[in-house]
């Protein structure tokens, strides 16, 4: 299953993957708008300030995946665009194109 990946998808143990996001915050409404250089790109409605946008992100990627909010942590990036968050659930979730 890890062939099938996308390619914005690293797989780090059977349980857990690392996902590199493309972010864009203060946006009109929150969503996925594809891919960019190798990332998801995610639109989110939360500016980049006092780290709401980081909160938000990871409230958007759990409620996308249907996985809990405390299993999505951001690993790398808290004050750039490109992110790498950690995804932990018991199997692979359905992956956002």
């Amino acid at each position: 299953m890890e062939d099938s990946l996308p390619v914005y998808v690293r797989k780090v143990s059977d349980e857990s993957w690392a996902l590199s996001i493309w972010v864009q915050p203060g946006a009109k409404k929150s969503a996925v708008e594809g891919i960019h250089d190798g990332c998801l790109k995610v639109r989110l409605m939360a500016p980049a300030v006092e780290n709401k946008a980081n909160k938000a992100l990871t409230a958007f990627i759990a409620a996308e995946l249907g996985v809990k909010k405390g299993r999505v942590h951001i690993e790398k990036g808290e004050k750039s665009r490109r992110k790498t968050v950690i995804v932990e659930a018991g199997s692979e979730p359905p992956w956002p194109q």
